[in-house]
């Protein structure tokens, strides 16, 4: 089935023959629901701690922070904003030239409350000798739309939203970069004084982060008192998928080679696997505020990390007593309470076995990476939601599910779904290294049976492609999993360009 030329193109991508029949493989056959047991709530599942207990994980945090440890703050900020900017691309298509629709007059109605409306301005007055307020006088609605998503122009259109301007500041206004940057000073500086941060970047764009990086990092480095060390990675070209035909053959561009595609955000398993860490936190690039309302995100990053390393401690207890071989009943008893009531982690065989038998089986299910998720409550959008659903290995543990994953023409489960009171805004902090001090490979906890298949087209053919397990779903799958909710106002995205006009956003 395979040329040489196609060979040396999975050469070259770091990608075996072998990985490619099993992706065709899983084209033929698609993937398999997972099997729920429910969804996760504050009556199980998702921890709501108590002011006291809040304050006892801000203090574990701070106390963790200076024992040398090493945290980064992992940023996944690779995707363009071209969907951001959607509605304005259609109305730069569209068969009239005033806004129309209502969101074409709320943008231009209030355009002057965006924080790169004075950029914006300049670039109109370059191209067109006229400011924004004179071209709007003059109806030239259009003519403000390209200056700011074309190439002539500041080129929103095609940059990455970690380099727009979002908010506005009195100390210049901030892109989500800068307010990464911020809130790595705020609650993942590390006990010498460093700030690590990496993003994740497409290749085209690596240049322009790193330059803003040059030009922005000393400014907050100051003003927090900290040092940065800012790195960047690229999602690797072995992580793409192949495309293929509707009937489930490869799919070939039309110079005959093979069409890979990237594999998502599951891709960057890879990326997060190369960090040397021992905490990481991850977040999207453009769920950010200004400061004014930074400091419940503070405090609650601060509160999920808090808990992620007071239930490390415990394990690392546990493994270490297990090692020894020296346990009691009572203690295997402790343990598997612990696994039970503060992992949610339940094996229905486990009163079958034997006392040998339970510390084997305690001992693989404690030591694996751990993460601790925020979870906020379910006010209509879109992100995955907390379920406890059964492993391969048969016992159940907390997940993040999307509904694709989900038989929703199974009533019951529909039900489940329809049930769930809250979901992941993508707010994780990881501990990613054993009790021994050795990083856990984390391509080993990835379920591979739950990617996702998708309809595109190219060049007028419709495709199928493929999507690898996603970063917090199945790419992280076997990782022991704490939920605890975390107020909405740690949420703020921007998924469309009039989402910065919300007051969440506006400084």
């Amino acid at each position: 089935m395979f040329t040489s030329e196609d060979k040396d193109q999975l050469r070259l991508k770091g990608i075996t023959e072998e990985q490619l029949n099993i992706q065709l493989t899983n084209f033929k056959n698609g993937f398999p629901y997972l099997k729920l047991s429910g969804a996760a709530s504050v009556e199980k599942g998702i921890l709501t701690p108590s002011q006291e207990q809040i304050q006892k994980c801000l203090d574990a945090w701070d106390t963790y922070v200076k024992t040398g440890k090493k945290v980064v703050k992992f940023v996944p900020a690779s995707g363009a904003a071209s969907r951001m900017f959607k509605n304005l691309f259609e109305f730069l298509g569209a068969d009239y030239d005033v806004p129309t629709t209502d969101f074409e007059k709320k943008f231009f109605n209030q355009i002057s409350q965006f924080a790169f409306y004075d950029d914006l301005d300049k670039a109109c007055e370059n191209a067109y000798k006229m400011g924004i307020s004179g071209l709007l006088a003059a109806g030239k609605y259009k003519e403000v739309v390209a200056a700011l998503l074309e190439q002539a122009g500041l080129n929103y259109g095609q940059l990455p939203k970690g380099l727009l301007k979002f908010h506005k500041s009195i100390n210049g206004n901030r892109t989500p970069l800068e307010e990464h940057l911020v809130e790595g000073a705020l609650y993942a500086v590390n006990g010498d004084g460093n700030v690590f941060v990496h993003f994740t970047v497409s290749p085209e764009h690596r240049a322009l982060f790193n330059h803003l990086v040059e030009e922005k990092a000393s400014t907050y480095a100051k003003m927090y008192g900290v040092k940065y060390e800012v790195s960047f990675s690229e999602q690797k070209p072995s992580t793409d998928t192949l495309a293929a035909n509707m009937d489930n053959t490869p799919f070939r561009n039309e110079d005959g080679k093979l069409l890979f595609r990237p594999g998502g955000h599951g891709a960057l398993i890879e990326n997060l696997n190369d960090l040397d860490a021992d905490v990481i936190f991850i977040k999207n690039i453009d769920n950010v505020v200004p400061d004014r309302l930074k400091s419940e995100t503070i405090t609650y990053k601060k509160v999920i990390a808090g808990v992620l390393v007071a239930l490390q401690q415990k394990v690392f207890a546990y493994l270490r007593v297990l090692e020894t071989g020296k346990y009691t009943h009572e203690q295997l008893m402790e343990m598997l309470q612990f696994t039970q009531k503060e992992l949610f982690c339940e094996n229905p065989e486990v009163n079958r076995m034997e006392d040998t038998e339970l510390a084997v089986y305690l001992k693989n299910k404690l030591n694996r990476p751990m993460r601790v998720c925020g979870m906020v409550k379910n006010v209509g959008e879109p992100g995955g939601g907390p379920f406890l659903a059964y492993n391969p290995d048969g016992t159940i543990s907390l997940q993040i599910l999307e509904s694709s994953q989900i038989d929703m023409n199974d009533p019951e489960k529909k039900k489940m779904f329809e049930m769930g009171t809250h979901f992941n805004p993508v707010d994780l902090v990881c501990a990613v290294k054993g009790y021994d001090g050795k990083k856990f490979d984390l391509t080993k906890y990835v379920d591979k049976a739950t990617g996702f298949i998708s309809y595109k087209s190219k060049n007028g053919k419709e495709l199928k492609a493929l999507e690898l397990p996603g970063l917090w779903n199945g790419a992280m799958s076997d990782w022991n999993t704490i939920f605890v909710e975390v107020p909405l106002s740690t949420f703020n995205p921007v998924k469309v360009v009039n989402d910065l006009l919300r007051e969440q956003h506006q400084g």
